[in-house]
């Protein structure tokens, strides 16, 4: 094995972290909302894109966004009122593959791609120079970061008269179970026939294999091929990206290091985890915990981690993935929590207007009881999950634009985004959502050059709005921090009920002491709504005037004021049946309206 000559001292970098000190932490994460962006499709300030069009659904290349273009519109996203940036992942992809532009194709754990840097031999510099300017904007920074798997590092070898490998030969073989003879490559790519056993590779090239050298072992990598369809997922690679053997204690021992050191080194505030289920071996746990104590160790009080966790069973994967079970005996807590996909797989589909919002209460039911003996860092786990309407795994951005009539659905947006700003969690906008763009069907076509574009437009009316929404988000403790209440609603002011119609309108509270804010949102794109929305009892005095924080419509309708009703009907989540008496509102909503409503 390779010494760690292609690192600086890790260790120093750590000492100097302990003694200096670190950026503080903030100290609740849900006073922050976070923008995601990819670094190399979001800005280059001395060039164009490589590519035109900006938006080509078939490009899979590197478009060369920079940190350089990042630092520059840090004023544009804080102005929009972000307080964190989420960067897709930065560090070190192999030179020779040019298709891994989303960063995910990790070689070396230790250091900054060259390829988004404007001076690539001082990669490192760059990065901790767009954090520090961050920072300095009032921005924390998160790292997207892969534990699971590595670039495309080795070929497998085929056995004589094995047509279907040596038609693929130097990609992917269809091996399954035993871990397989492979060639690693070389800096150019070539699979290399000498270049069996990654120990033995003598002067092992910088641009190739994986590091930092401590990784340089045969046995911490699969080496099984492809996945056979419909078994295991985690037996194989992820295409040409080769998963590791994440339950072997020593290579969690190297990958916990390695990261610890990101942190020393680049000063920054958090991590998203990639892949998070795929890892075996307790290592979420132990990675999460690792991450915690050593940003404590630095002056980080509050080091955020989050995880992907991306199936059809999301909700009961997260429950074994975050924190805690209370009946565990043991007193490590893992990853603080997870992006929230349980809702992004019943809120959109809701504001688009093809599932009733009874499908979010009921998703919500569920994780109470999935997630009841969950400890979490924080406490109730759900209240920091990392919430979301689209990003670049989903392919299909938040908008739709419809080709005879363009703004059509564009209210869209802006009703789910005042939805998502209010429920529990920390909300995370995609880039390039608050300047219009929209695009479906492949990676490329959701991971658009935003500089090729629309561009960086404070006017934009996208822009304009998500400013409005998070301004009251930041003004309203209670969209923070408050319980949390769906509200039943009802056409007649007789008979209560969440809306089991598509669409439907939703409707819930938020309440923090002695204040409650109210959002309701009508999800039809073409009529109108006037409800009746229960409010709390106890707060809310018959007579008492709310107000529109915010709606989505040039004019909306003021709610009338507070009135007591009963005795009615009233169909309550738990499928119990009251019948009142009851404190409602009149809310009158314009088609696809969102209101944000306090007294």
């Amino acid at each position: 094995m390779a010494t760690s000559v292609w690192a600086p001292d890790a260790q120093s970098v750590i000492n100097a972290a302990k003694s200096s000190g670190a950026h503080p932490s903030p100290e609740d994460w849900r006073d922050q909302w976070i923008y995601f962006l990819m670094v190399d499709r979001f800005h280059n300030p001395a060039a164009p894109p490589v590519h035109a069009p900006f938006d080509d659904p078939d490009f899979y290349g590197f478009q060369g966004g920079k940190f350089s273009g990042v630092q520059q519109q840090l004023t544009y996203i804080r102005q929009l009122g972000a307080g964190a940036i989420w960067l897709s992942p930065v560090l070190r992809n192999f030179p020779f593959d040019p298709s891994t532009y989303h960063g995910y194709g990790i070689h070396d754990f230790l250091h900054a791609e060259p390829r988004f840097a404007d001076d690539p031999a001082r990669a490192d510099e760059e990065l901790r120079a767009l954090v520090d300017a961050a920072h300095a904007q009032g921005l924390y920074v998160i790292l997207d970061i892969v534990l699971n798997h590595t670039g495309n590092a080795f070929a497998y070898q085929c056995d004589p008269g094995d047509v279907f490998c040596q038609i693929r030969q130097g990609a992917e073989s269809s091996y399954h179970g035993m871990p397989q003879p492979v060639l690693w490559r070389d800096e150019t790519g070539a699979a290399r026939p000498d270049f069996t056993v990654i120990e033995a590779i003598p002067n092992a090239p910088r641009n190739a294999l994986v590091w930092p050298a401590e990784l340089q072992q045969n046995r911490f990598f699969r080496r099984q091929g492809d996945p056979q369809g419909g078994g295991d997922d985690t037996i194989g690679d992820f295409s040409v990206l080769k998963q590791m053997l994440t339950a072997d204690p020593d290579l969690q021992r190297v990958l916990i290091r390695a990261y610890q050191y990101v942190i020393a080194r680049f000063d920054i505030d958090g991590f998203r985890i990639d892949t998070l289920r795929y890892l075996k071996g307790d290592l979420p746990r132990l990675f999460g915990n690792a991450m915690r104590e050593f940003a404590l160790s630095i002056g980080k009080k509050n080091f955020f981690t989050f995880g992907e966790v991306f199936d059809a069973q999301a909700e009961d994967d997260i429950a074994r993935f975050i924190g805690r079970n209370t009946g565990d005996a043991s007193e490590l807590v893992g990853v603080d929590a997870a992006l929230d996909y349980p809702l992004y797989n019943s809120l959109k589909p809701i504001a688009k207007g093809f599932a009733p919002p009874s499908a979010v209460t009921t998703m919500y039911n569920h994780r109470k009881q999935v997630e009841r003996n969950v400890l979490s860092s924080h406490g109730d786990a759900t209240r920091y999950f990392v919430t979301f309407l689209d990003n670049h795994d989903v392919k299909e951005r938040l908008r739709y634009v419809d080709p005879n009539d363009p703004h059509h659905y564009d209210d869209q947006v802006t009703l789910a985004l005042g939805c998502l700003f209010s429920l529990p969690g920390i909300p995370c906008l995609y880039y390039g959502t608050e300047q219009g763009l929209h695009g479906r069907g492949s990676d490329p076509a959701v991971r658009e050059a935003l500089w090729g574009g629309p561009g960086f437009d404070p006017q934009n009316p996208f822009y304009q709005a998500i400013h409005n929404i998070a301004g009251v988000r930041a003004r309203r403790p209670a969209l923070r921090y408050g319980r949390f209440y769906f509200r039943p609603v009802s056409g007649d002011g007789q008979t209560f009920g969440i809306s089991p119609f598509s669409p439907g309108v939703l409707a819930f509270s938020r309440i923090l002491n002695d204040e409650e804010v109210l959002v309701v949102a009508n999800t039809s794109t073409d009529q109108g709504q006037s409800l009746e929305v229960i409010v709390d009892g106890q707060m809310s005095v018959p007579g008492a005037s709310w107000q529109a924080l915010y709606s989505n419509k040039l004019l909306p309708a003021q709610p009338s004021p507070v009135r007591q009703t009963g005795p009615v009907t009233v169909y309550e989540i738990d499928g119990s049946v009251g019948s009142g008496p009851l404190r409602t509102l009149r809310v009158s909503l314009q088609p696809l309206e969102v209101q944000i409503l306090a007294a």
